[in-house]
């Protein structure tokens, strides 16, 4: 049965990419997979990253039906708005805001999605963020104060991020290697002025 679920899933992935609705729809019927399955092998995309990544908004609203979570990230933090913003997709972008999903999420490396459609000159994108991000942070402001839950959250991302944080060189390091440097500079006077002759 576990062959079943991961053939399942890799057919899945590739519908969705492909924007198959109906072989979409087929595939989560069956039950037997996860549509918030991480695919390793194309960075932890989930099929709803790879809609995102695609525009495919009947294949995108199938896969919410059946419990897809726009906020799940890929290894590096990248949500599905990430994807909508490089791509382009303000229509995805809508959908996901009017989920309350976290439209303003950063990345590993602090872009949100915003600043993504920036750096890709998409700029309806970036224009429906500017007005978005606001409204996000104000009703996850009201939530909390109400008490609803909200799915804002990867629970894997924790652990993911401080792994890739441990896998960078050290700042320390970084900062002994110029202290190092600076204490191996000349610093005879004299040597300064025989170059200078």
């Amino acid at each position: 049965m576990e062959l079943t679920k991961m053939s399942d899933m890799t057919k899945l992935h590739q519908a969705v990419a492909a924007g198959d609705y109906n072989l979409v729809r087929k595939i989560l019927k069956k039950g037997l997979c996860d549509p918030n399955y991480k695919d390793v092998d194309w960075n932890d995309r989930t099929p709803l990253h790879w809609a995102a990544i695609k525009g495919h908004m009947e294949v995108i609203q199938v896969l919410l039906e059946y419990g897809a979570r726009p906020c799940l990230v890929t290894d590096v933090g990248w949500t599905a708005a990430h994807f909508a913003a490089e791509s382009g997709h303000v229509n995805v972008l809508k959908v996901l805001h009017g989920l309350h999903a976290p439209i303003d999420a950063p990345d590993f490396f602090g872009d949100t999605p915003k600043r993504i459609a920036q750096i890709y000159g998409q700029t309806a994108c970036v224009a429906f963020l500017e007005k978005a991000e606001p409204e996000c942070q104000d009703h996850r402001r009201t939530a909390r104060q109400k008490g609803l839950p909200l799915d804002q959250q990867d629970e894997d991302w924790d652990a993911k991020k401080r792994e890739l944080e441990l896998s960078l060189p050290s700042s320390n390091r970084n900062t002994d290697k110029k202290m190092n440097k600076t204490i191996r500079a000349p610093t005879r006077p004299g040597h300064m002025k025989e170059r200078r002759a």
